[in-house]
């Protein structure tokens, strides 16, 4: 089973990083993401919601906590390495963590997928991940 594990101290109250993460929807926030269609008649902050990356990478939303600012993917088709035919499974998770001594946040992205090559697959996804939070890191400087 291969994981990509990224994370990172935003400089920003935990309500705000959620805000901006929570729509499934939205990654205008992120120059990584060249577009983004939504898919279906599901909002962004409903389970079940799809979207279209670039084009290329179809996502679903699994579940959304407001409570514990937390929510969970999958990627159900791409181009290769993550394409369905190359995918067992592979899924996201994002959590927002309050750092209190700071009035900051802890932004934590893991993904876990068997695929047929773990290596690439981890190779092909890891730049997305640490780009999305230098760019989220960004975002609140």
């Amino acid at each position: 089973m291969g994981k990509c594990h990224h994370s990172a101290v935003i400089n920003a109250p935990v309500e705000e990083v959620w805000q901006l993460l929570r729509n499934f929807h939205d990654l205008s926030w992120t120059a990584a993401i060249e577009t983004l269609e939504p898919v279906g008649d599901a909002r962004g902050d409903q389970v079940g919601a799809r979207r279209l990356l670039n084009g290329a990478i179809s996502e679903t939303l699994r579940s959304l906590n407001d409570l514990e600012h937390t929510f969970q993917y999958q990627i159900t088709d791409g181009p290769s390495p993550i394409s369905k035919d190359d995918l067992k499974f592979y899924y996201g998770t994002v959590s927002v963590l309050p750092v209190t001594d700071e009035n900051a946040s802890f932004v934590s992205w893991i993904t876990r997928f068997e695929s047929k090559d773990d290596a690439v697959t981890q190779e092909f996804c890891d730049p997305f991940y640490s780009t999305f939070l230098a760019h989220l890191k960004a975002r609140f400087a």
